[in-house]
């Protein structure tokens, strides 16, 4: 009996049919004048000629959307997915101060569905319209044996530029520096194995909130920083409230208070037993960013916060550590600390 790549279970036609769909869109996508070759080729091209910076300096970053990606699967909804990979991974490089250019999917499955496939394509392109993101590729892999019957996972790459001279970090962050958080739009993409295990039980009931996409927060960091406005940012994503101490430098301790949680992750709390500090950090508990500014910008910050339709938060301030060597850490108001 002769066997070809389709019935080894390959389908090399479903996958040219993706690229066509891909290329029959007519919208102008973001930086379409910079995008020389894009989907379909090899490799793409990309000018990167920047003349109003004085040291450009190129933005790597690479991200995935985790065991989220179960949920998407069983209840076939992959129309947010998309926007989930884009966010872990623009939300990221914004933390530098600088902008997002092009970005590229990876996209597994062991059989491809082209309708399933097509959702998640639309919400990758939106979530780059809106992150003024230009999707210039990515691989769409069929992998049977490597991932079951309706099974899938995907991954993010995206590249941006800053100017040397304007990148944010803890090089800028002094003691007496307030922490500012700007809301989250859910539990975003992380934590997912121990919230597929808390909602197992009544997944139903919860799939809308576990699937609302990552909030994307490119806008934001465009106009906070044209006004400069603040002197780092740090994204939160997994591990919660110890991303902070990776924008702060040794010497100094971000000290929080406590803010509400969000309905959804009392409800964790509840379930799981979990004390407010493991919640931090596990979870992002409802703030999705944090902005670290001189303290007389906080109310242009808020307002700005404000104005992209998310909540703002008055978080705490920087403080120095309790040894000047010290990495940085957070404590929290009742005197407990990350590690």
């Amino acid at each position: 009996m002769s066997i070809d790549y389709k019935k080894a279970g390959v389908d090399v036609a479903a996958g040219d049919a993706l690229v066509d769909w891909l290329q029959t869109d007519k919208s102008r996508l973001p930086h379409a004048d910079r995008v020389l070759s894009g989907i379909g080729g090899f490799a793409s091209l990309f000018r990167i000629q920047f003349p109003e910076m004085k040291k450009p300096c190129l933005i790597t970053c690479t991200d995935g959307v985790g065991t989220k990606v179960k949920i998407a699967s069983r209840f076939k909804r992959f129309e947010g997915v998309g926007q989930d990979l884009v966010g872990m991974c623009v939300n990221d490089l914004i933390c530098t101060g600088g902008r997002p250019l092009m970005f590229l999917d990876y996209y597994a499955v062991g059989k491809l569905d082209l309708d399933a496939a097509k959702a998640f394509l639309e919400s990758v392109k939106k979530a780059c319209q809106a992150s003024d993101c230009a999707l210039v590729g990515g691989e769409t892999a069929e992998m049977p044996g490597v991932y079951q019957p309706g099974d899938f996972d995907c991954a993010g790459f995206a590249v941006g530029i800053v100017d040397e001279e304007a990148t944010l970090g803890p090089q800028h962050v002094q003691a007496g520096d307030v922490l500012i958080g700007a809301s989250s739009s859910g539990f975003h993409s992380n934590g997912y194995s121990l919230l597929r295990r808390v909602f197992e039980n009544d997944m139903d009931d919860w799939a809308d909130e576990l699937l609302k996409p990552t909030a994307l927060y490119v806008s934001l960091m465009k106009d906070l920083m044209a006004e400069n406005l603040v002197v780092a940012a740090a994204h939160i994503t997994g591990g919660g409230i110890d991303n902070i101490p990776r924008v702060l430098p040794k010497g100094l301790n971000a000290e929080i208070q406590p803010w509400p949680f969000p309905a959804p992750f009392k409800e964790v709390q509840k379930r799981t037993g979990l004390s407010d500090l493991e919640m931090m950090k596990t979870l992002n508990c409802g703030i999705g960013f944090v902005l670290v500014a001189r303290s007389g910008r906080a109310s242009e910050i808020h307002h700005l916060i404000r104005k992209h339709g998310f909540e703002s938060f008055d978080l705490g301030l920087v403080k120095p550590g309790a040894e000047a060597s010290a990495d940085a850490d957070v404590v929290l108001k009742s005197g407990e600390r990350t590690r």
